[in-house]
């Protein structure tokens, strides 16, 4: 619950909504000794299920939304990665469609404005400086479901993009970077609000250049995205942001690529090939992490069992603090009568055993 950890507490579900209270007719289901949490919100998802958000038709996509789905993920944003810009604005215009039937919650465009020192799993020849302009046309192209734009705000227009992305009410979040300690500040001053996967794809923490990293987890106005799969960061890495940005601050997401959910193999990450092995994804030219194979669940699992985090703390970082920076916290993020039924069942070690979205279940735990 909001105010901490209830035992032998009930959640009423009444059509698609929590309930205040129940009539004695309802259908009661017993989840003794099972943890009960809200759904999972995930700010920057790819894919899953061998279906890219990037690529994929639009019934594709809704795989790749399921696929989420049966892993606890309630709301999801479809991020991008980088293209040509037509394409890019048309692959807006397909998303917004499935935004606008509640399919997923908006749109993220991670590239093309980022930086080609810190690119990572993007192609560099289609990378650009983030001019207002075409910052602009990928805003309209998302007929206002456009709900975060990942930028490297040191490049040329970068600091009027993120004045104008703020100005449209759109998280402007930096990532893939190589900005200094001082050109982050800037950013942050100008409007942006996100760390894109801290640590990852930008400079290390400096003791003399204390880089990005020490800008985004000191400034209270910043949300830090952290991918807590075991590849893309050290306990360490994760312990140190929980201790300085706070359990308020932080929201786990899965940076998800087509792989997640579905298996290794060969796939296609934008217009790059990419190789998953033993649940790794990584470029098959250069070796860079492509994303992830991580689904929310096993993260919540991670967070608990191996980083001994608070459950309050992890829960948090799943639902609540995802919701709020996406403006939806009046009805997605807790357990609170009048919001979505939007829950996950989890049993004492913390596996999924049940998904309910919208007041149906997704995976129904009397089921297995």
């Amino acid at each position: 619950m909001p105010t901490g950890t209830l035992k032998e507490g009930q959640v009423i579900v009444d059509g698609t909504r929590i309930a205040g209270t129940a009539p004695e007719s309802a259908r009661r289901i017993d989840l003794t000794d099972h943890w009960l949490v809200p759904g999972f919100v995930d700010i920057h998802n790819h894919g899953g299920g061998g279906a890219s958000f990037t690529s994929g038709t639009p019934d594709d996509v809704v795989t790749g939304i399921h696929t989420h789905r049966l892993h606890g993920t309630t709301t999801l944003v479809a991020s991008t990665v980088t293209g040509d810009m037509d394409f890019l604005a048309q692959r807006a215009g397909l998303l917004s469609e499935l935004a606008e039937q509640g399919e997923i919650a908006g749109i993220h465009f991670e590239g093309p404005f980022i930086s080609p020192c810190r690119k990572g799993a993007h192609s560099e020849e289609l990378l650009r400086d983030p001019d207002p302009a075409e910052v602009r046309k990928l805003i309209d192209a998302a007929r206002g479901k456009a709900k975060m734009v990942t930028l490297a705000t040191e490049l040329p227009g970068g600091i009027d993009s993120v004045r104008l992305l703020a100005e449209h009410g759109v998280i402007a979040a930096v990532g893939h970077t190589d900005a200094t300690y001082e050109q982050t500040v800037e950013a942050i001053e100008a409007g942006a609000t996100v760390a894109t996967h801290l640590f990852n794809a930008m400079p290390q923490l400096g003791h003399r250049a204390p880089g990005p990293i020490a800008a985004l987890l000191e400034d209270e106005r910043v949300t830090v995205e952290l991918i807590n799969d075991g590849t893309h960061l050290h306990p360490a890495a994760l312990e140190l942001a929980f201790h300085r940005a706070g359990a308020a601050r932080v929201a786990f997401i899965t940076d998800a690529m087509d792989a997640a959910g579905f298996g290794d193999g060969r796939y296609l990450l934008g217009p790059l090939e990419v190789e998953v092995s033993e649940g790794v994804a990584r470029l098959v030219e250069g070796g860079s992490i492509a994303g992830s194979t991580l689904t929310l669940d096993r993260a919540f699992q991670r967070a608990v069992t191996i980083d001994r985090l608070p459950v309050e703390d992890v829960v948090a970082a799943l639902s609540a603090n995802p919701a709020r920076l996406l403006g939806m916290y009046d009805t997605v993020g807790s357990l609170e009568p009048g919001k979505d039924a939007d829950l996950v069942v989890l049993d004492a070690d913390f596996g999924l055993k049940g998904v309910m979205r919208r007041g149906e279940w997704v995976v129904d735990p009397q089921l297995g």
